[in-house]
């Protein structure tokens, strides 16, 4: 593959093509159980057997892939009969995305390989009340750092995942809240202009969801970001539940307390602004109980089968966090008659489930895994 010099970044093309253009659902199919058998690969015919398709509609996807370097061979397998078969597989760096997790005091970027692997990572400080001029500055200079590295990395785009509310179908914020000057600001496309090359926007906690169930994470789950401000990812039916008006998983806006402290968005006794406070008097067992509260509420809600935790503050103390919301859960179980408690489970990833999430909303259509 010959990364293509544009605006500065190489991107992923080869003979002027981009790979993105490359997807269609059969080479899908194909290119995610390349991923799944890793370096040992596997042989057309059980990629032909695995999918339905015809040996031949295998052969000749397949030649395309390693014409355009995604592909390579791996090797013979022995066969019961007959010569051996030749097992192919992916090459991991063929291509790679960038994701940026914009939080609002600082950025995390990763540089990611096709198979979701970290090759690179960068943080800067970041001040999201400072203007987009001086935000997207600092987003441009870490996005190029990573992709003209000395790794050489042929660049696929770049995965954005911020605190919402936002409009990830057009690439616009709404009120983030603490910071309303940011309402109607195109980030997606301001971005895009500078990079020169695509650009994917979506909550962090939507982010961190789709690169977990990309991950192996399966059923109905939530995943819930505690860090300076509280929102939740939801997976249900496979596919990352983001509503009719892109509005799901604003979760830290729940008011629990009808009475209690005022909110930046507004509202008296959030979820979030009652942890947030909890964490600031160093009460972590009471933030999370709080934590545990605003949980059991989306468990009886939608019944999902797991409930996973991340953000900075939950990863100064995991185990107190997953005690104390499990502990919620249980109770919660026990008066409702309710069987098994969902469990409650740090999520994988840890600090970097957002950030790698971000690159999966470019990666994840390329292997079949729908962002939408």
């Amino acid at each position: 593959m010959r990364p293509v010099r544009h605006h500065g970044l190489r991107t992923a093309t080869h003979h002027g093509v981009n790979l993105l253009s490359l997807r269609s659902h059969n080479a899908a199919l194909l290119l995610d159980l390349l991923r799944g058998a890793g370096r040992a690969g596997v042989s057309r015919l059980e990629l032909a057997e695995r999918t339905g398709l015809t040996p031949q509609a295998v052969s000749k996807i397949t030649a395309r892939l390693r014409e355009d370097g995604l592909i390579a061979e791996a090797g013979r397998r022995a066969s019961t009969g007959g010569k051996p078969r030749t097992a192919l597989r992916l090459v991991p760096e063929a291509g790679h995305a960038v994701g940026l997790q914009v939080d609002r005091d600082e950025l995390c970027a990763v540089l990611v390989d096709l198979t979701g692997e970290v090759v690179a990572e960068r943080r800067a400080a970041l001040d999201l009340g400072a203007g987009a001029e001086a935000v997207l500055d600092v987003l441009v200079k870490e996005a190029r750092v990573l992709v003209e590295g000395p790794s050489g990395a042929a660049v696929l785009g770049v995965g954005v995942a911020m605190p919402g509310p936002l409009d990830h179908t057009h690439g616009v914020l709404h009120r983030v809240t603490g910071f309303p000057e940011w309402d109607g600001f195109p980030l997606r496309d301001a971005l895009a202009r500078r990079l020169g090359v695509p650009v994917v926007l979506d909550k962090d906690t939507n982010a961190a969801a789709l690169g977990l169930a990309v991950g192996g994470e399966v059923g109905a789950f939530a995943y819930l970001h505690l860090g300076t401000g509280l929102g939740a990812g939801l997976v249900l039916g496979g596919a990352v539940h983001r509503g009719a008006r892109t509005g799901a998983g604003e979760f830290g806006h729940q008011v629990v307390q009808l009475d209690g402290p005022l909110c930046p968005c507004g509202n008296r006794g959030c979820v979030e602004v009652l942890c947030l406070a909890a964490v600031a008097r160093g009460d972590v067992d009471a933030a999370a109980r709080v934590l545990g509260e605003g949980a059991g509420n989306l468990v009886g809600l939608l019944d999902i089968d797991l409930v996973l935790l991340g953000g900075r503050t939950v990863a100064a103390s995991p185990e107190r966090f997953v005690r104390g919301v499990g502990a919620v859960l249980d109770a919660r179980a026990r008066r409702e008659g309710a069987g098994s408690p969902v469990p409650v489970r740090i999520a994988p990833g840890g600090a970097r489930a957002v950030p790698e999430g971000a690159a999966q909303l470019l990666l994840a259509p390329l292997f079949g895994r729908t962002r939408d």
